[in-house]
């Protein structure tokens, strides 16, 4: 569906990749991977067509519809939910809407005309159009009862699941996703894998989404060595072939070398000798012949994090008491108590919906409790790390520079470039403005400016969201080495499993506070809460247990 021939791409004086040659196929599902600014959204916009390469060619199946994941939500503010969902087929809404004016207007009414959109309407089975909208909006976790509301009332993750519903329910042929998984809930990414799993297009998507690219995948095209490699298989097994074809080329590339020595050594000791002049010279033309085809640098990076206590807290750091909270008539929080005490690292879990985010926020006097109180222990500053995390950033028009000298005023100019450099910001990167940066930039900028304010206490809301693979690992370290306390909601089991010494479990039945590792709490409970499987069958076992009592609503995306 898709033929990219000789495809290259540069920046300024930097290659970000060349001479890619790649066929994508229909009801295959391809993951590009890579590290930040390798240029794995660049590939995939240049293969929808809404960026141009610096050369090469790309063509697309002839009439194809191509459906491209939209990040601008505010153009559909105003627009009800299921309505901006529809629109995702253009061609059957434009057809519905004329329709309906045609119907408006009898004494105007053009048969022709009619019969045309007709055929539309019939050829995308258009009278179905509001009930598949309406399924793919459930499956993405937007509650029904929301579905006539307009955009504006859903928070800023719930906008983005619209906005993926809106090109899912468009019936593409040719599918793009960058970050699919980063406003979604456990429920939600699986549904998306078994929507993948079923769709017969071609479908290309950006994930640093390790779970999600071992389940949907059936091919990997890595951006990597400024070259674009295909690779058969889920992202573990490109990982196995991968390093094996890396081994393979290093170790060809030192027989080379190793054959050179030697032809160079006979050279360099029988040269000037008269019976040997001859293979000396043979010697020399072999070694001559011989190509050794470097490998350019790997693209692949691990940033520098390091955090540390400017001083040690209160052996109390955060007392939670008889917390309880409200969106209406939802009830997200109820009588939640807990003492999180110095040193911690509190990893808070529970189902989809259950309050964790709106639990932070609260604690940080983001968001009114409706009852009990928060109290910070004696010495504690806190750094926080939100799910919008751009908006952390402050100003989005100052440069990188100027937004991490904010945070450490009092150092000079080379200091505030080597923080920047640590987190792999180049020297050209300082002058970039914070608005253009990508999500993983503006994700290691934040953490590079809490890590100079040396909090005592760090609260992350999906921290690893925005990170590549090597950011997420680099975080993990730098956060296990983490002298103050750690409170933290993630999705990403691995990095739970890795951090966590403490679990507060959040459920309808109330609070667990559970002293241990994540691992550790899951062999006592038959509810593992981040793996994906157990969480779609609780789910689904508990929609069948609210059908029998009568429906009770869902939890509200409204927040």
């Amino acid at each position: 569906m898709i033929t990219a021939t000789d495809l290259s791409m540069h920046f300024g004086g930097q290659t970000l990749f060349e001479n890619a040659h790649l066929q994508l196929n229909a009801s295959e599902r391809y993951g590009i991977v890579g590290a930040n600014g390798a240029g794995k959204s660049t590939l995939l916009r240049i293969l929808s067509g809404e960026q141009s390469a610096s050369g090469g060619e790309v063509v697309r199946a002839k009439a194809a519809r191509i459906g491209v994941l939209d990040q601008d939500h505010f153009r559909y503010d105003d627009v009800p939910i299921l309505d901006v969902v529809m629109m995702g087929n253009a061609e059957l809404w434009e057809a519905l809407q004329e329709r309906e004016k045609l119907f408006e207007d009898a004494d105007a009414f053009d048969d022709d005309r009619f019969v045309e959109l007709e055929d539309i309407v019939a050829r995308f089975d258009g009278y179905g159009l509001e009930a598949r909208a309406a399924r793919v909006l459930a499956g993405l976790g937007v509650p029904t009862q929301v579905h006539r509301q307009p955009l504006s009332s859903l928070s800023g993750g719930f906008k983005l699941r619209v906005l993926m519903a809106k090109v899912l329910a468009g019936q593409p042929d040719l599918l793009f996703l960058d970050e699919p998984t980063n406003h979604l809930d456990i429920v939600a990414i699986r549904w998306l894998e078994e929507f993948l799993d079923r769709f017969t297009g071609c479908a290309v998507v950006v994930s640093h989404d390790l779970a999600f690219l071992d389940a949907a995948c059936t091919h990997i095209l890595d951006v990597d060595y400024q070259r674009v490699t295909a690779y058969k298989g889920n992202y573990s097994a490109f990982l196995r072939l991968k390093d094996s074809e890396i081994e393979r080329k290093e170790s060809e590339i030192a027989k080379r070398r190793k054959e050179i020595d030697d032809h160079k050594a006979f050279i360099a000791r029988f040269q000037a000798k008269a019976t040997k002049a001859r293979q000396a010279n043979s010697r020399q033309k072999r070694m001559e012949k011989i190509v050794i085809e470097e490998l350019p640098a790997s693209s692949r990076r691990h940033p520098a994090f390091r955090f540390e206590a400017r001083r040690p807290s209160g052996r109390e750091v955060l007392k939670v008491s008889g917390v309880s909270k409200a969106f209406g008539d939802n009830i997200v929080l109820l009588d939640v108590s807990f003492l999180v005490e110095r040193g911690d690292k509190v990893a808070v879990i529970g189902p989809n919906g259950i309050g964790k985010s709106t639990l932070l926020k609260i604690a940080l006097d983001r968001v009114g409790a409706d009852e009990g109180e928060v109290i910070w222990g004696h010495e504690t500053d806190v750094g926080y790390f939100p799910q919008d995390h751009m908006e952390a950033l402050g100003d989005r028009e100052q440069s990188v520079s100027s937004c991490m000298w904010d945070a450490c005023p009092d150092e000079g100019l080379g200091a505030v470039i080597a923080r920047l450099a640590s987190v792999l910001f180049t020297r050209e990167d300082t002058d970039k403005a914070v608005e253009n940066l990508s999500g993983g930039e503006g994700a290691r900028l934040l953490f590079a400016r809490l890590a100079a304010a040396k909090p005592t206490v760090l609260v992350l809301d999906e921290p690893t969201n925005h990170l590549d693979l090597e950011g997420i690992e680099a975080l993990a370290n730098a956060l296990a080495a983490y002298d103050g306390t750690l409170i933290f909601v993630s999705h990403d089991r691995w990095f739970v499993d890795r951090l966590a010494t403490r679990i507060i479990a959040i459920s309808e039945d109330g609070v667990e506070d559970y002293r241990g590792t994540y691992s550790e709490f899951v062999d006592r409970h038959t509810t593992d809460h981040l793996d994906r499987d157990a969480v779609v069958a609780a789910s689904r076992s508990e929609q069948r247990k609210r059908k029998k009592k009568g429906g009770r609503g869902a939890r509200s995306a409204n927040r």
